[in-house]
């Protein structure tokens, strides 16, 4: 894979930390700013909403912008977003930072997915999504749990200084890396804006991302509510958290990698025999969660099970898009931050019903049926090459 994909990679993975390692962090936000955890709890919505949205409006605005500098302006507006952020001491200037830092994650996403199909052969877009996307499961693996015990050492703002450091490096990488022509149509060149969105009417389209957002769903609605398994069901200590967390993180990356090499030319091998085995895993999870030997195997096998589906899906999307050159990593994009949105809020539910902490568990398995049955007497089109014209 060329080495621009992983000068991307490593903005992905400051971007992927700052998502994920609030979670650890809002308890010390909330004392801090005077705020309940509750309210707290708000920052994460509004980045997941700001990604939503953020994807398809940012991918819009810099479609006719060369690649390079809509990259590297996404990413410096990140850094800075998290320098005010880390600086304040009013939360609602906080709550403001979050949400343009999310827009600038989705806009980066949508236009590096693009951008990284461009780096490579036609036939390799799921070996360039694999390496893309390194850079979150590297963020689960070793951000994630480095950032939370920065906040603890030193205090949540420590944590955003950290990442806004990183998106230094990455910013530098993306000028003296990615290629200075034009990676991105300009609209004299190609599709019209209108007829890219035009894209979204096509059922197979919209097939591969409601699968890939209920798969994602799934993954984000356990792994958001995995501390209180691990502590309270399984009886292991806190600092377990961080190993189980670890633990997914490195079967994510082992996912992402494997998918990769199977996803352009045979994904229908890969959601086959991953599909029905993600299925069987959440529950088994949910049975044997008390088993801390069991737990820890679990975790592994479900996050590599969860990305390399995942990943699977969402290069899928880049392909059945393929006639929205420029808004492809957009809706790529958008699947992916639908389900981490609505995954949480519907395992959430399951928190007050006689499955407590292991509801999550339960739900993700549910979540991973309704999309098994969906795709199943569809499966020839999911499985289908760039070429096939089912459901055209």
């Amino acid at each position: 894979m060329p080495l621009p994909l992983y000068l991307l990679a490593m903005a992905v993975f400051a971007m992927g930390t700052s998502e994920f390692m609030l979670a650890g962090l809002l308890p010390d936000i909330a004392s801090d700013l005077d705020v309940t955890v509750g309210t707290a709890g708000m920052l994460t919505s509004a980045f997941a909403i700001g990604m939503i949205v953020g994807a398809p409006l940012m991918a819009g605005l810099a479609r006719n912008w060369p690649g390079r500098s809509s990259l590297l302006g996404f990413v410096l507006v990140f850094l800075a977003a998290h320098a005010v952020g880390a600086a304040t001491t009013s939360f609602a200037v906080l709550f403001a930072t979050r949400v343009v830092a999310a827009l600038a994650n989705a806009g980066f996403l949508a236009v590096a997915l693009t951008t990284a199909a461009t780096l490579v052969s036609p036939d390799k877009k799921g070996r360039a999504l694999a390496a893309l996307l390194s850079g979150t499961t590297v963020a689960t693996i070793a951000g994630v749990p480095g950032g939370s015990m920065l906040g603890t050492l030193l205090g949540w703002r420590a944590a955003f200084w950290a990442v806004a450091a990183v998106c230094v490096p990455a910013a530098i990488g993306i000028l003296k890396g990615i290629p200075a022509r034009r990676v991105q149509q300009d609209a004299a060149d190609g599709p019209a804006l209108r007829s890219e969105l035009a894209q979204l009417k096509r059922p197979r389209l919209l097939l591969v991302m409601l699968l890939g957002a209920l798969v994602n769903a799934a993954t984000f609605g356990s792994f958001t509510f995995l501390a209180p398994v691990v502590t309270d069901t399984a009886g292991l200590g806190e600092l377990w958290i961080s190993v189980v967390l670890v633990l997914f993180g490195l079967g994510s990356f082992a996912g992402v990698t494997v998918a990769g090499r199977l996803s352009d030319q045979r994904p229908g091998l890969v959601i086959a025999a991953g599909g029905p085995l993600l299925l069987i895993g959440w529950p088994a999870l949910a049975v044997l969660a008390d088993k801390p030997v069991a737990l820890l195997t679990l975790v592994l096998v479900q996050g590599a099970l969860s990305f390399a589906l995942g990943s699977t899906l969402i290069t899928r999307v880049l392909y059945e898009a393929a006639g929205a050159p420029t808004m492809a990593g957009s809706y790529a994009t958008a699947a992916l931050n639908v389900g981490a949105a609505l995954g949480p809020l519907i395992a959430a539910t399951t928190l007050s019903t006689t499955a407590g902490d292991l509801g999550p568990l339960w739900a993700s398995g549910l979540l991973v049926a309704v999309a098994l049955l969906i795709a199943f007497p569809l499966r020839g089109v999911i499985a289908a090459g760039r070429s096939s014209e089912v459901l055209q």
